[in-house]
């Protein structure tokens, strides 16, 4: 996919992607580090990422089979805003913390039962959050059945989502990523086994 090797390549390029030794938030180590918040500072690579996410979505599902988008707070949110002024489709969002004052809300925006919702992310790792974003969403009556992340990290999102009934797509992973750069000669072939073998783990 010519997409991936040219996102794979800026990643890289431009620090959104770094290999080494990480600790994560979750206090897990990791071989590599991605943070696809910086690409929105890069406004015609950030278009490029959500034109092909539309173009994914169009494709396997179509945007007739769902009502509103919905995302998690922050990076996921930056991108699912973006693809509702592309689709023209409504956007929730729902809250890591319900809201302390005024209404207390956990989900934003308007939400009606039986509303068809399309979960959207910027990276899967184990899928936790995703799933709890899910199960507030199906407790307000909201119906979710898929949800879309640019990159997943291979780390058993697609297990647990498959566990509340929702399938997951993604518009790329971690290996395909680092087997580009390998192909393109930016990473060693020691770095691709590393990654390989992380993922191998899970």
């Amino acid at each position: 996919m010519e997409f991936v090797k040219e996102f794979a390549t800026f990643l890289h390029q431009n620090g959104a992607l770094k290999f080494g030794d990480f600790t994560l938030s979750s206090g897990k180590s990791s071989s590599y580090y991605i943070d696809l918040r910086l690409v929105s500072s890069f406004p015609h690579q950030f278009r490029k990422m959500v034109k092909n996410l539309q173009d994914l979505i169009s494709e396997e599902i179509g945007f007739d089979n769902f009502d509103s988008l919905a995302s998690v707070p922050t990076g996921g949110l930056v991108i699912a805003s973006a693809l509702a002024m592309e689709t023209v489709k409504p956007l929730i969002y729902v809250r890591t913390k319900p809201k302390e004052y005024g209404t207390t809300k956990s989900i934003e925006g308007k939400i009606h039962q039986g509303m068809k919702v399309l979960m959207i992310d910027d990276v899967a790792t184990t899928g936790g959050s995703m799933v709890n974003s899910i199960k507030i969403l199906k407790e307000a009556g909201t119906v979710v059945t898929d949800a879309y992340v640019i990159l997943n990290r291979l780390e058993g999102a697609e297990k647990i989502l498959d566990s509340e009934g929702v399938k997951m797509h993604q518009l790329t992973d971690i290996i395909e990523i680092t087997e580009s750069l390998h192909e393109a000669s930016l990473v060693s072939s020691e770095i691709l086994e590393k990654i390989q073998m992380q993922v191998n783990q899970n």
